[in-house]
Order: structure tokens, then sequence, then C-alpha cells
């Protein structure tokens, strides 16, 4: 038997930008008119460690439904799909690392030895320089849920920040959109809490 020679590694970018991005595959809506729950926005920015924006950063979303159901088949509770909400998206940072996207808020899913995991949505983040992708969550720090998170307790209290979504209350609110503003910062002072998933 042959064996094939070890491919070497390499950063995921900078050229995966223009695969991921293009039209067909871009999603910056998690939920479309008509699904059920309270709609919300999400601004931020992916900034490195000097504080600079990340210009082409690429995020994948995922989250539950606003009933805590992901759209996906390994998930059979008997809990209502809502065949408006897709429950994953693709988004892209500008040139100054800016990044927005909308969808409901995720309602909340179990976890390990019947405990409930807060609303909160997935993100895995891809950026020229990273050998790997990193994956963080998005909490909402209005949400009472939080103080009993299985996930967030297991984060140091000082660090728990960084993964909490913080409601711009001087956002209009249009057609009862909520906004919320995340940062994502990639190493250095504030670095967000990512976790290693394999």
């Amino acid at each position: 038997m042959t064996v094939a020679p070890l491919t070497t590694s390499q950063t995921v970018g900078p050229f995966f930008h223009d695969c991921l991005m293009r039209a067909d595959v871009r999603c910056e809506a998690l939920a479309m008119a008509g699904a059920e729950g309270q709609r919300i926005r999400v601004d931020g920015h992916v900034n490195d460690g000097e504080g600079k924006g990340v210009p082409d950063a690429v995020i994948e979303l995922w989250q539950a439904n606003h009933y805590g159901r992901y759209n996906h088949p390994a998930d059979s509770r008997p809990l209502p799909l809502d065949p408006s909400f897709r429950g994953f998206g693709r988004i892209a940072t500008d040139e100054a690392g800016r990044f927005s996207f909308t969808t409901i808020k995720p309602g909340p899913v179990p976890s390990a030895a019947d405990q409930t995991q807060a609303p909160h949505i997935v993100a895995a983040i891809f950026a020229r320089g990273l050998l790997n992708h990193l994956l963080t969550r998005i909490y909402f720090e209005d949400d009472p849920a939080n103080t009993a998170d299985p996930v967030l307790l297991l984060v140091p209290p000082e660090r728990r920040a960084t993964l909490l979504a913080r409601r711009d209350l001087g956002h209009p609110e249009p057609r009862g959109e909520v906004t919320y503003h995340f940062e994502i910062v990639l190493q250095g002072d504030g670095e967000t809490v990512f976790f290693n998933i394999p």
C-alpha cells in the first residue's frame, strides 16, 4: 500500500474571502420576514490585537430558533420548526472590520445533565493569519438566563463580558427590532473568549 505524503498546513487566509463570500453563499439574514420571535440586529467589529479592524474576516453563524430548536436533522426534539427561519448565516467584515446581521433572538437550548443554556448564537471566525477558525458564542447581556448558563459558568468571571452582546439603547428600533453590539477581539487586551472544540 502506498501512503501519500502529508499535506503541509497553511493559514486560513487571505484566499478564502473571495470564495466564501460569493453572492450565492453569503447570508446576512438568518431569519426571513415572518419568522417568529423577537427580531434583532447585531452590529460589531472584528479587531486584531492592536485594535485595528480586520478588513476581510468571514463569520459563520448558527443558532436555535425562537423555540430553542435547531434547523438541523440531528435536532429531533418535539419543538416547532419555523419555515421562515434559516438558523445559519455567513457574513463578511468591511474595510474597517465592521459586520452586521439580522436574525431573531434564539430560545434556550438543552445542555448535558438536564441543564439549560441561555439564548446564544455560535460564531466561527475565519481571518488571514489564523491556522484554524475560531469559535465563540454571542450571549445577550439583558438575558437573565445567563446567570445559570453552564458554558458561561466555565468562563472566569472577569472574561465573561467578552461573550456578551450589549443592547444599543441609543439606536432607533424600527418595527420593534432590537439592536445589539458585539466586539470580536482576536488577541491581546480584551481578547474574546474562544472555545477549543474539535
